[in-house]
Formats: structure tokens, sequence, C-alpha cells
């Protein structure tokens, strides 16, 4: 959430390089069924998982996943499977015009978001109790919001 309050008073996204998720080639290689939404969701879902390693590291921000959905171009984004199948470096600057959709958790999720971010070093180094943990918060499906909606989300939060 404090992303999403400095891309609203800023118009832009921390500089980069940023850390990020898209349908890379490793993704489409591990998804081979999967057609272009079902694709994009995959990597929407990792970026989601991804965010509560960056609620670990800021423990005054609010228990919410936040995925930020936006058009960089190709040469900007590039994949760092070492990382994870649909992780990427984004190498350019992200305005708020670039921007297509966020995407929050309900606040309802933050019992299960808080908990999942005390567990995912554990569930990382293999606990499958850690795993359980964070499959629940990712048992709530994070909400779409336009970007119009920005300013109204933050106030709400």
């Amino acid at each position: 959430m404090p992303v999403l309050s400095r891309l609203l008073d800023t118009g832009r996204l921390d500089d980069p390089p940023l850390p990020g998720f898209a349908v890379t080639g490793a993704l489409r290689e591990w998804y081979a069924e999967g057609d272009q939404d079902e694709l994009e969701y995959a990597a929407l879902t990792l970026a989601a998982r991804a965010s509560l390693r960056l609620l670990d590291v800021d423990p005054d921000a609010p228990p919410r996943r936040v995925v930020v959905v936006a058009d960089v171009a190709d040469p900007a984004v590039i994949p760092a499977p070492a990382l994870d199948r649909g992780a990427v470096t984004v190498g350019a600057t992200v305005r708020l015009a670039d921007v297509r959709s966020l995407h929050v958790d309900d606040p309802d999720a933050e019992p299960d978001v808080r908990a999942a971010v005390e567990a995912v070093i554990a569930a990382d180094l293999g606990s499958e109790e850690a795993v359980f943990v964070m499959e629940q918060a990712e048992g709530h499906e994070l909400q779409w919001y336009a970007t119009q909606e920005l300013g109204p989300l933050l106030e709400l939060s």
C-alpha cells in the first residue's frame, strides 16, 4: 500500500530497476497448456506471492498483497529465471499512465496475509505447514481496481 501511495503522489513507481512478473518464456514452458489469459493470471499469482516478501521487509505496511499491472516496452523487461519462472527486472520508469489495473487484497484478507508474511521464509525453506499458511492467503482473490480508483482505494485503507 505504501507503493500505491507513492504512485499516486509522484505519478510513477519507485526508480528502476524494479522487480516484476510477466509472461516469460519459462512461464510459457511451465504452463504449456494455458492460453494467454491463463498465463497472465499465473504471472499475477506469482506477483501476489512475491508481494508477501515485500511485506516481510516493511512491517509497518498494511498486510494486503498488491499487484500493479502495467504496460512496459519489451526491451525494458529482462527475465530473471533464477528468481522465479515469471520473474523479471523492469529497467524503465513505470508511470501512472502505464498502469492498466491494480489488484489488492480486501481488508478481510489481512489476518491470513499477516500469517503468510510470517510464514514466507519457512515456506521457501520447504515447511509444509508454512506452505499451507501461504495457501490460506492465496485463497483470497485479489480485488480489481482501475487506475481512476487509486485515490478512493487509498482513502479506504
